[in-house]
């Protein structure tokens, strides 16, 4: 059974003729007959009595109905697909890393809002191994992301680097660590941190790196945003590791302190750094919003006040 056949069968029904299908259909009389026998072939009864009038058998009233339902949704889909060639799209949803999501990222949302007012953006604050599953899952369209090689490998993924920046450590101002201007990680570690909660690439990467040095990490506190690191490590002796961009407020705070790391000669010479990267799949970049929203990041992401203090 060909949709061919079916809209032939719909153009005699609603015409009552051979002749006026053949005329709706912009067709031959004879590619009519033909697409109407191999449809009655298929099924194994006729559609139609041959009379003066083409009217419908038992079986072809029976059709009828489900023939209607079956074009329409093809309809309804062609033109769903013709509406997202053409930057239709309903809406656009994007997951975001916690501090990109916080600071860097508005002046985008507001430009991309300006560019394309009919496209509902929803914009979803996740951590990085959470948002590339949704991303994998197709429950958003881009992830704003720390990359995990892992979970970005598909042949179908599009990745792009955004930057990369230093790791520091979050104290209290009265903190024994915040005398230090670049602290050893031989002290570093001696004291409980908090970290963020599974899903999270940061607890992923400092997990890591005490593994590397072969130390334990003390990891007494799980939080997810934050204003929670900022208010648990104010409180304390509770440490945190933070990436540069996540440290905007704090280093306004008179009440901490932020101090980089000193490099580890016995163990580890190589600066902590995280990657952010945007991610997509290939057939979401031609579509017209989400390329779009794409070059915005690629253009405004990060400002360049994060690349110069990242060089420092």
């Amino acid at each position: 059974m060909r949709l061919e056949q079916l809209q032939a069968f719909l153009a005699i029904a609603d015409t009552g003729s051979f002749q006026g299908a053949a005329k709706k259909c912009s067709v031959t009389q004879s590619t009519i007959s033909r697409q109407i026998q191999a449809l009655e072939a298929d099924l194994g009864l006729e559609l139609f009595h041959r009379t003066g009038q083409a009217k419908l058998t038992l079986a072809g009233e029976r059709l009828l109905p489900r023939a209607r339902k079956i074009c329409q949704e093809w309809q309804t889909a062609t033109q769903e697909i013709t509406d997202l060639v053409a930057g239709k799209q309903p809406e656009l949803c994007v997951a975001v890393i916690h501090s990109l999501c916080a600071y860097y990222l508005p002046p985008v949302l507001q430009q991309f809002c300006h560019d394309y007012p009919e496209v509902q953006l929803r914009v979803t604050s996740l951590g990085s191994d959470r948002a590339l599953k949704v991303l994998k899952d197709g429950l958003v369209d881009m992830a704003i992301v720390m990359n995990n090689r892992f979970l970005t490998a598909g042949k179908e993924m599009v990745v792009e680097v955004l930057y990369d920046e230093p790791i520091e450590v979050l104290v209290g101002a009265n903190h024994p660590l915040a005398q230090y201007e670049r602290i050893p990680w031989s002290e570093l570690v001696r004291y409980p941190q908090v970290v963020f909660k599974d899903g999270y690439g940061m607890q992923r990467l400092v997990q890591d790196r005490f593994e590397r040095l072969q130390a334990t990490l003390q990891a007494v506190l799980e939080v997810n945003t934050l204003d929670a690191f900022r208010g648990v490590v104010r409180q304390g002796e509770l440490v945190a590791l933070l990436p540069n961009s996540a440290l905007v407020e704090a280093r306004k705070d008179a009440t901490l302190a932020v101090r980089p790391l000193a490099n580890n000669s016995s163990a580890d010479n190589s600066n902590l750094t995280r990657r952010v990267v945007m991610v997509t799949t290939q057939d979401r970049l031609q579509i017209p919003p989400i390329k779009h929203f794409w070059q915005l990041v690629r253009e405004n992401v990060p400002p360049q006040v994060i690349l110069e203090r990242s060089a420092c």
